[in-house]
């Protein structure tokens, strides 16, 4: 593609997410929803539950330490911030699991731990979390450039994130053994492209309203493919020399109001997954807790062993579902998906 056309195409791109983007957080006034009920089974066929109105409510900080870093790799230096739980007091040779979690466009890492309340989760349960953060110089917008495979600049990205997880990993107690990725829309796509590369590195890996790997090569098809008109494949994502291994498992969230991203990526995607890793779906279920908005889920499984689950939120927009209150792509109103992201992760442990 010529330069100025493959400038072009970039610029579309960058503005289509910020008008979407934009959008979303006008028009979005997400709540708390009220105290969580125990968790009943809804019929499929029955209607979505009618939506509380908003509370309003400010996050509350959660004490642990901040470490802040900086890794080299393929595509440059890259900046991170490492969150340490409180008062970990670990016994001889004890190493603890760790969470790389990718922000979205227009979002920076200490924003997707705010959105998010990761950090509360890794308080309780004793794991580390890594918020690597983009370069604007190598997007205007923030976004993890998940698209760009033409030029290799995807690959590369995900070489130098793959590359602060093993900075870290020398310079605290992680157990390589139990490193999961997650993300949020172009971080999300970056999770599982990482994930689709590196199968070996990760336990278990969670796609927020994401894109699968594969599906675009540059900017003018990465519009497509958020739009749901380009068909999911897995490509030899694999890095070169490795041996190609079973990927890992995939939980995939995405809400069926998406406006930025389409949820037709959510099943393309777990379909994709499941297929390369021989699993069945089994029956959809609608599930629901309390006021909060009902999911939909689908459970792949091998040998009894469920590999790639689909929970589709009902009414939910482009936001983390379950988020916090009052923050720019968060809605408290849905499942909280931090919880959900965890449970997932926490099952593949003992599969290691």
């Amino acid at each position: 593609m010529p330069r100025r056309s493959r400038l072009f195409s970039l610029s579309a791109l960058t503005r289509a997410y910020q008008r979407n983007l934009k959008a979303f957080a006008r028009a979005t006034k997400p709540a708390r929803p009220k105290a969580p009920a125990k968790l009943r089974v809804v019929s499929p066929k029955a209607p979505a539950v009618a939506r509380t109105k908003p509370s309003v409510g400010k996050p509350t900080p959660v004490s642990g330490e901040w470490l802040a870093g900086l890794a080299p790799g393929p595509a440059g230096a890259r900046r991170y911030q490492l969150y340490v739980p409180p008062g970990l007091a670990l016994k001889t040779g004890e190493k603890l699991p760790l969470l790389v979690m990718l922000h979205g466009c227009g979002q920076t890492g200490r924003d997707l731990a705010a959105v998010s309340r990761m950090n509360r989760l890794a308080a309780r349960h004793r794991f580390l979390v890594l918020y690597p953060e983009q370069e604007r110089m190598a997007n205007a917008h923030g976004c993890w450039n998940w698209f760009e495979r033409r030029n290799g600049k995807a690959e590369a990205e995900a070489a130098t994130l793959l590359a602060a997880v093993d900075l870290v990993a020398r310079k605290q107690p992680v157990d390589l053994a139990r490193v999961a990725v997650a993300g949020l829309s172009a971080g999300a796509s970056m999770a599982v492209l990482m994930a689709a590369r590196y199968p070996e590195r990760f336990c278990a890996v969670a796609m927020h309203s994401g894109v699968a790997p594969g599906t675009a090569e540059s900017a003018a098809s990465a519009m497509a493919a958020m739009h749901g008109r380009r068909e999911a494949q897995l490509p030899n994502t694999f890095a070169e020399g490795a041996t190609p291994v079973a990927l890992p498992p995939l939980l995939v969230l995405h809400g069926d109001a998406d406006g930025v991203v389409s949820v037709r990526n959510a099943a393309a995607t777990a379909l994709l997954w499941a297929g390369a890793l021989g699993a069945r779906a089994g029956a959809i279920r609608t599930l629901q807790r309390g006021q909060r908005h009902a999911m939909r889920v689908t459970e792949f499984k091998t040998g009894g062993r469920t590999v790639v689950a689909l929970r589709e939120v009902v009414g939910l927009a482009h936001a983390w579902s379950g988020g916090t209150a009052q923050l720019s792509f968060s809605d408290p109103a849905g499942p909280d998906a931090s919880a959900l992201v965890w449970a997932f992760v926490v099952r593949q442990f003992a599969k290691k």
